[in-house]
């Protein structure tokens, strides 16, 4: 059919992936940082405290004092191209829109912090997207990460006249692409090594305890995965969930509090992170850096991070599998 000649613009039809992940300040210094946590920790489903209560104690002492903290924190691992997640992360949509071809076009996303996912939507759409899968980078799920994707899209919805089809990637903690990748993003890394690990710890970022009698499956997802992958690799697996924040109580055991055991044991350990996509402060600065002193301090002497799965062709080429599935039916 011919457009009639005033008829505005109208792209061709085409599918869309977008990549989401946590979110990142823009700068590693207190203002950036500050106007992150602000964003982030206003999230209801991340501090899950009736506001009337929370606002005035995240106005208040934390932003006062936590992200000059913070700043330092995320300068030590900052690089020529920013945030390691951001960098990361933009690595993936390159690498997968390779894996994928021009039939589909890939972006990606921070929940907090920029790009926003929004903004990324709005893109897609004005490329033709008219069916987009979300893909939250997030391979247990969990209310306060993979939920808020859903509803910042959900938001986002609200302002477009027209809406484009939606899919979204389930988690993915036991799909045995996954485990694969696991298996070999570490066997890698320990025989990068020049010892052997006595210890392999899976730190998982951590939740309230709270969250696992409320029914969040995140906690049981987290030891699926660490089973599957112990029992692919023929070696024990300890887990560990790092990242308290506040008195609540967390999930446990905690992450520092097993390293500095281990230390005072005298163990050799290789930690890793499977819950995360992409390597970022908790990873790098939090278990390579702090976590490396805590063991140290606590008497240890052999340690070792392995690096996340990151835009490495193992985890690239299960993450294009799992995307190519769930767009069955769309290519």
């Amino acid at each position: 059919m011919t457009l009639p000649p005033d008829h505005p613009p109208v792209a061709a039809p085409r599918i869309g992936v977008l990549l989401v992940n946590l979110g990142t300040p823009d700068a590693p210094d207190p203002p950036s940082v500050r106007r992150y946590l602000a964003e982030f920790l206003s999230d209801r489903r991340v501090v899950e405290i009736p506001q009337i209560l929370w606002q005035p104690i995240l106005r208040g002492i934390i932003l006062t004092t936590r992200p000059k903290k913070s700043a330092h924190a995320y300068a030590q691992v900052w690089t020529e191209d920013g945030s390691p997640l951001a960098a990361i992360t933009r690595a993936q949509s390159s690498a997968l829109q390779a894996a994928l071809g021009g039939d589909v076009q890939v972006a990606h996303a921070m929940r907090y912090g920029k790009p926003a996912i929004g903004h990324a939507v709005d893109a897609l759409v004005a490329a033709g997207c008219q069916r987009i899968l979300i893909a939250p980078m997030y391979p247990q799920y969990c209310a306060a990460t993979t939920a808020t994707v859903v509803d910042a899209m959900g938001d986002h919805l609200k302002t477009l006249r027209w809406q484009p089809a939606l899919r979204y990637l389930p988690p993915y903690h036991d799909d045995p692409a996954y485990i694969a990748a696991l298996k070999a993003s570490v066997e890698t890394g320990l025989a990068a090594l020049d010892f052997t690990p006595e210890v392999l710890l899976a730190s998982f970022h951590g939740m309230p305890e709270r969250t696992l009698h409320l029914g969040d499956p995140y906690h049981c997802q987290c030891h699926k995965t660490a089973r599957l992958l112990s029992e692919a690799m023929g070696r024990p697996i300890e887990v560990a969930f790092q990242s308290r924040f506040g008195r609540a109580k967390w999930l446990e055991p905690a992450t520092d509090t097993q390293l500095e055991a281990l230390g005072k044991a005298g163990k050799s350990v290789a930690i890793f992170a499977p819950g995360f996509s992409a390597d970022c402060l908790e990873t790098l600065e939090e278990l390579a850096i702090r976590g490396k002193e805590q063991f140290e301090a606590a008497g240890g002497a052999r340690f070792a991070y392995l690096p996340c799965l990151n835009a490495e062709a193992s985890g690239m080429a299960m993450l294009a599998s799992l995307i190519r599935r769930e767009l069955s039916g769309w290519l």
